[in-house]
């Protein structure tokens, strides 16, 4: 992956390169010096952005429904807590 670093003059003067460049890796857009914006390709904002499973989504597993299982029992032993 390259990364390019371009001044928004460079990037009004040549798009071209610009969108050539962002194919190899991340184009960086500078205003005075500093970083204001990023290009990229559509492939790689696609991968950045790509929709995660959360884990509500994981859980609910709507596709195990018929699955047969049984959970054995668990005691669980309490004791009472000393405040003083």
């Amino acid at each position: 992956m390259t990364i390019t670093t371009l001044s928004s003059r460079e990037l009004d003067q040549d798009v071209t390169r610009a969108k050539k460049a962002a194919k190899q890796g991340p184009v960086f857009i500078t205003d005075l010096g500093k970083p204001t914006h990023v290009l990229l390709s559509i492939e790689e904002y696609q991968r950045l952005t790509k929709q995660r499973r959360n884990i509500a989504d994981s859980l609910a597993m709507p596709d195990v429904a018929d699955i047969e299982f049984e959970a054995s029992r668990v005691t669980i032993g309490a004791q009472p807590t000393d405040f003083s």
